[in-house]
């Protein structure tokens, strides 16, 4: 008798700046999962936060560019109906179409949901009052990962060595914005970078070089978050690893990220394919520090109270030799060319079985999470 095949709901898009980035890695996750294993449902978010239903996003498999389409059609409603007791996660409205797809159980949620609304916690928040199985970090560990203020001074607080940071929040920027600027100019001098706090892909990102430009920058940085970082300009490779598992996590092999730009900014990754050059394995890179990398990664990994995956990026400074964690990406991207993924095939792991492992993670995890009690019983002995 042949295996039932599991369930599984790729949810994508979503109300983000990492919007187009995220269907890209839906339509690599998608094509990669084994079809005999699982039934597989997209459900992608259009940018205003509308769920859509199958038939309207199962053509991300097949388009050519994906971050040219657009989620944004009208004419087909889905409600979100989170249900404890049957693991559903969403039901349509009576459509014309009669494409129910999305009613009924999932086994498996895969959100492959890059940046605010979908690797900060909240996602993950629905899916946990929902009562279904999901890839990835819970809760804490996604909103704690996407904050990279707030990691950094958990990470800091570990032992970790992170890049030295100022943090403004933009309250206090709008009252005194050149007292700001020349607070970061005097603490890291030129040049130093600005990012927002809650943000991916290098969105929102930018070198200053001087203080003509510093305050356009500074309030790019401000136009996606409300809380923005400056850091210290690290002549630095970029060396990356990734990590897999719940209660004993794994490292990777270590590779490097090598800009063709300036910095790794969002051009580079996504819109110039010769943007940057991967190099996997990492060369000239010491045993000593890959294995501290590795060793860093997993540290990071569990202080943050991560699951599943993550991807840790690290600075190597080219002048004194320090290492520094750069940051760490829960839901990393997913493309057949992302680090991610490619750190795991150059590993032993090739990109459908590493989809397996995830899943299995995200049931095995589930399981312990309801065995736990959520009642108080008054008639229990103490």
């Amino acid at each position: 008798m042949a295996q039932k095949k599991l369930r599984v709901a790729i949810v994508f898009g979503g109300k983000s700046g990492e919007h187009e980035v995220s269907i890209t890695s839906a339509v690599s996750v998608f094509n990669a999962l084994d079809k005999s294993k699982y039934e597989v449902v997209l459900v992608g978010i259009d940018k205003g936060g509308r769920w859509l239903l199958p038939s309207e996003t199962k053509v991300l498999a097949h388009a050519e560019n994906p971050r040219l389409l657009k989620l944004n059609k009208e004419k087909e409603l889905v409600s979100l109906v989170p249900y404890e007791s049957n693991k559903s996660l969403i039901r349509t409205e009576p459509s014309a179409s009669g494409d129910d797809a999305t009613s009924g159980k999932f086994d498996v949620i895969i959100p492959i949901l890059h940046g605010t609304y979908g690797e900060d916690g909240t996602i993950q928040g629905l899916l946990e009052m929902s009562g279904i199985p999901y890839v990835g970090s819970g809760v804490l560990g996604s909103a704690v990962g996407m904050d990279k203020d707030v990691s950094r001074r958990l990470l800091k607080a570990a032992g970790i060595p992170v890049v030295p940071t100022l943090v403004f929040k933009k309250f206090e920027f709008a009252k005194n914005k050149q007292a700001a600027i020349q607070k970061a100019i005097k603490e890291f001098g030129f040049p130093f970078f600005v990012k927002p706090a809650n943000m991916g892909s290098s969105v929102g990102v930018s070198k200053v070089k001087s203080e003509a430009d510093a305050l356009e920058k500074f309030e790019l940085a401000f136009a996606y978050d409300n809380k923005i970082l400056a850091e210290k300009g690290v002549e630095a490779r970029e060396l990356e690893c990734s990590v897999l598992g719940n209660d004993e996590p794994k490292a990777s092999i270590v590779g490097e990220i090598i800009p063709q730009h300036e910095f790794y900014s969002y051009e580079a990754k996504y819109m110039d394919e010769n943007g940057a050059l991967l190099e996997i394995p990492a060369k000239n890179v010491t045993a000593d520090i890959v294995k501290r990398i590795q060793d860093l990664s997993i540290h990071a990994f569990k202080v943050l109270e991560c699951a599943g995956m993550a991807r840790v990026d690290f600075f190597l400074d080219r002048k004194n030799g320090e290492l520094y964690l750069n940051e760490i990406n829960t839901i990393p991207g997913f493309t057949k060319i992302s680090m991610y993924p490619k750190l795991w095939e150059a590993t032993g792991l090739p990109y459908s079985k590493l989809l397996d492992e995830l899943v299995r993670f995200a049931i095995e995890r589930h399981a312990e999470k309801t065995s736990l009690k959520t009642s108080y019983d008054t008639d229990e002995e103490c």
